[in-house]
């Protein structure tokens, strides 16, 4: 498996190779990254690389004190899927962090299956 603070970086790079437009309207998310999810995490039939946690943008209310968002970067199942490939993990780890932050902008998973986005 790729070493953690390699892939931490990895996430950094796919967040820092955002255009300025996107970066600055994050808005009380926070990135992580963790080796695996949670078993209550997962579909039964699925693999999970990434994951949202809160309330989109476009459907925030009165958001003055909620918690922080949360997108939770697997470092395992991303390694896994891309057989310990440097190039394969960063393009993924790329991929999956921009997914998630569209979670973050109300993106849904079929508007970015229109988008072509996967």
């Amino acid at each position: 498996m790729i070493d953690a603070e390699r892939f931490d970086q990895l996430v950094a790079d796919a967040i820092d190779s955002l255009p300025d437009e996107f970066t600055s309207r994050l808005n009380n998310v926070g990135v992580v990254v963790e080796d695996e999810p949670r078993p209550d995490q997962v579909a039964p039939e699925g693999t999970l690389l990434g994951l949202y946690e809160g309330v989109p943008q476009t459907k925030r209310g009165d958001y003055a004190w909620a918690m922080p968002d949360k997108i939770t970067i697997f470092r395992g199942p991303i390694t896994r899927a891309c057989r310990n490939d440097d190039a394969a993990i960063a393009a993924m780890v790329r991929h999956t962090v921009i997914h998630e932050i569209a979670h973050h902008f109300g993106i849904s998973d079929d508007r970015l299956r229109e988008l072509g986005a996967y």
